[in-house]
């Protein structure tokens, strides 16, 4: 972890955390989601530097240590471009998870002579377009409740960062997906005792827990949670990058109504027709994080084969 650097980039009037390591002129930018930062990288970080790339994760605005929008309410999916990292370089990898995948998969479509290859994990290409789930899952679903202005901040406020964090990290490592009962608050359905999940260290919580102390929530419930409907003037929604899908085959996401046929039948190869999909056996929705040298070998294949 030491030699990982870190800098920050100007844009906007705004400071962007970027996290980095590794000397090589091949590139390969990693974006986050919810409720990661650079952190959740970090294995992959060192790995792909150690193997002779350029390692490059920034922090999405209001996320970690880069600065929060002057309007929280007002962020969006098109204000968190990855341009602001990659205008440096003319070409690079782009390695998605969960709403991270969403800007990688659309920088891949507006630039495609820039992209040698996409790499996702826990979430396929889904076009743009509405989102539907809420329509077919109960009131309690996690998503609804995160994306009804005031709902979450309130359930959030009565703990601090670290807990916010281990809650969603213990829930959202389960096969189901969190649904609360009408009763209950979505940072109810944990309880104080339940413990972290054996590859999650209270170190990482620490640490994670910090960077939410500086940052808080507000941005990062706007987005992704209340961004989705957003509309964007892609040039096409058929992405001819090489691409890799990394699924852990315990990911509650294969419960969304219907994700599992959309991956394992192969649809997704309509919109990205030169796409890998590989599983790991046990692997949650932080596959990266909880099997980390299986995911690096995996995205070290991938790298080697398309550099």
């Amino acid at each position: 972890m030491d030699q990982i650097q870190h800098k920050y980039v100007e844009a906007n009037g705004l400071n962007h955390h970027v996290a980095e390591v590794g000397t090589g002129q091949s590139v390969v930018v990693f974006l986050h989601g919810f409720p990661e930062i650079w952190y959740s990288w970090r294995h992959q970080m060192i790995a792909v530097a150690n193997a002779g790339y350029r390692a490059i994760a920034p922090d999405w605005r209001g996320y970690g240590l880069s600065d929060p929008p002057p309007e929280p309410e007002k962020a969006s999916f098109v204000c968190i471009t990855i341009i602001l990292s990659l205008s440096c370089y003319s070409q690079v990898f782009i390695v998605g998870k969960d709403f991270g995948v969403r800007p990688a998969y659309y920088f891949a479509l507006l630039y495609p002579e820039r992209v040698l290859g996409v790499a996702t994990l826990g979430i396929p290409f889904v076009p743009p377009g509405p989102v539907t789930y809420n329509k077919y899952l109960p009131e309690g679903f996690y998503f609804s409740r995160w994306e009804e202005p005031g709902r979450a901040e309130a359930d959030f406020g009565r703990l601090d960062a670290k807990t916010v964090v281990r809650n969603v990290y213990i829930l959202f490592s389960k096969t189901e997906i969190p649904i609360a009962r009408e009763d209950q608050e979505i940072m109810d359905m944990v309880e104080s005792s339940t413990p972290l999940p054996p590859w999650f260290t209270e170190e990482d919580l620490e640490a994670y827990g910090a960077l939410y102390e500086k940052s808080g929530f507000r941005t990062a419930l706007k987005v992704p949670y209340r961004s989705f409907e957003e509309e964007f003037n892609l040039p096409d929604t058929k992405v001819e990058a090489p691409s890799l899908l990394i699924m852990g085959e315990k990911d509650y996401c294969f419960k969304f109504p219907g994700m599992e046929d959309y991956i394992r039948s192969g649809q997704v190869k309509f919109f990205v027709p030169n796409l890998e999909i590989t599983y790991v056996p046990e692997g949650t929705h932080f596959v990266q994080e909880q099997f980390p040298d299986k995911v690096n070998e995996l995205l070290l294949t991938f790298l080697r084969k398309h550099r």
